[in-house]
């Protein structure tokens, strides 16, 4: 009598979990979540990567990663299958090592205090070689110290150096700007002024003049002021910083006495603390052609806002001139669950075959983003 009634629940148990000898289903993957436009997809270039931050690419294809510990790491493709062979620590024990650059060959880091070059580094991945020291002459200010680097038009260097505070008249005249330098590390100069905390610049493809996004200040409400994305046609031109942020926001203990019209307002305003990190103009081949030169921007997401609030890539589109914002849209969501986040983009990189890849320094990740007619997310 006992084995007729324990026999119906026996036979439910390989319904209820795994058989004898098979193993559990695996559990969703985070990427299911992330939800983008008809036609893409997202799929892991790279994972393990600690860290993950800046970005940049060689000439044979070698995905070079920044980040805000100590480490650089190389990501080869060598078959170009999307995906990274392997990941290799090419560097430790810098400070904070946040931006990557590569020019004839050369590997920039820019540290906090100075800018270092790995000569010849494709050939030398696993050799752990010696930097060269190409500008050591940077302040050592850890608040808003890291930096991302990038290579203009114009062949010299970009970098900036963030402001040492939430809001504050600098002492050094260096700091909250972006300066330029020669790739052998001569020259400095300033090319912007009043730039409290970019992460993020690229140049227009239409009119090579250079985009950069500037986080604003703390401490003024959920709402005040918006991150900026502003666009710098000439040298010397200044953008706030600290007297007024988004253009329109005065700050309440610096910016007394002075006119918003002094200063240059942003291109577009974004989300409030959204932390717009490192944009990208797409000039690849593989996505629609409405996405070409257009700007895609990932919003690290805010850290002190009561309700989250980025956590995603958005999209800003250009007019036909490339010069006037017209539209700012979600593109890629999901790493924001709720009031929960599982990731925080970064940093991207357009590479040769038109796909995307995208950073991740909380889920230690680099994704790769790409497009096909068709195709269903």
């Amino acid at each position: 009598m006992m084995i007729r009634r324990l026999l119906p629940l026996l036979l439910l148990v390989p319904l209820c979990g795994a058989a004898p000898g098979t193993s559990a289903p695996a559990a969703p993957d985070n990427l299911t979540k992330i939800k983008l436009p008809p036609g893409f997809t997202i799929s892991y270039f790279a994972r393990n990567v600690s860290g993950a931050r800046s970005l940049a690419v060689g000439s044979d294809g070698t995905v070079y990663v920044g980040t805000r510990a100590d480490k650089v790491f190389a990501l080869p493709d060598r078959n170009h299958d999307g995906r990274a062979d392997e990941v290799i620590t090419i560097a430790s024990g810098l400070n904070q090592p946040n931006g990557v650059a590569v020019r004839n060959g050369a590997l920039y880091v820019g540290e906090i205090h100075r800018i270092v070059r790995y000569d010849n580094i494709a050939t030398r991945l696993k050799q752990r070689p010696k930097p060269v020291v190409v500008y050591d002459k940077l302040p050592n200010k850890e608040w808003h110290g890291w930096k991302y680097i990038a290579f203009g038009p114009d062949g010299k260097l970009y970098v900036p150096v963030g402001a040492p505070c939430n809001s504050c008249e600098p002492e050094e005249p260096i700091f909250a700007t972006i300066n330029r330098l020669n790739p052998d590390g001569t020259g400095l100069e300033t090319f912007a002024y009043g730039v409290r905390n970019t992460v993020g610049f690229d140049w227009s493809p239409v009119d090579k003049s250079l985009w950069f996004t500037d986080n604003g200040r703390d401490l003024l409400g959920d709402n005040l002021p918006a991150d900026e994305l502003n666009r710098a046609a000439t040298p010397g031109l200044h953008f706030g910083f600290p007297y007024f942020f988004a253009g329109d926001v005065k700050d309440p203990q610096f910016g007394e006495g002075k006119s918003a019209g002094t200063y240059v307002k942003p291109a577009r305003k974004l989300g409030p603390h959204v932390a717009a990190l490192g944009m990208k103009f797409y000039t690849g081949r593989q996505f629609p052609a409405a996405y070409r030169n257009q700007i895609f921007i990932p919003e690290h997401g805010s850290w002190n806002r009561s309700q989250k609030l980025g956590y995603r890539i958005t999209l800003v589109k250009l007019d036909a001139t490339g010069k006037q914002a017209t539209s700012y849209e979600n593109f890629a969501t999901g790493w924001l669950q709720g009031q929960k986040a599982w990731g925080r983009p970064v940093c991207l990189l357009v590479l040769p075959d038109g796909s995307m890849l995208v950073s991740d320094d909380q889920n230690d990740a680099v994704y790769r983003i790409s497009y096909k007619a068709g195709v269903k997310k």
